[in-house]
């Protein structure tokens, strides 16, 4: 007598896999999205504001790649 393997538990298994990729890929656009604002907001100042900050135009990228990071 032969077993027939449990469908339910793979396509649960799939649906488990898939929401785990949909909140990754969700969170992988809210990081973007933060480099993107701080990217933005942070050249949008003028070198005197950074120079205030103790910033410079240079540092404006990884900045925003380090905000992304820290959510």
């Amino acid at each position: 007598m032969a077993i027939a393997p449990n469908a339910h538990g793979a396509a649960a298994g799939i649906a488990d896999q898939l929401t785990a990729a949909l909140h990754h890929l969700k969170d992988l656009v809210a990081r973007h999205k933060a480099v993107r604002e701080t990217y933005r907001e942070l050249n949008a100042l003028s070198d005197r504001e950074l120079a205030d900050l103790g910033l410079n135009r240079s540092m404006i990228r990884q900045l925003a790649l380090e905000t992304a990071k820290a959510k």
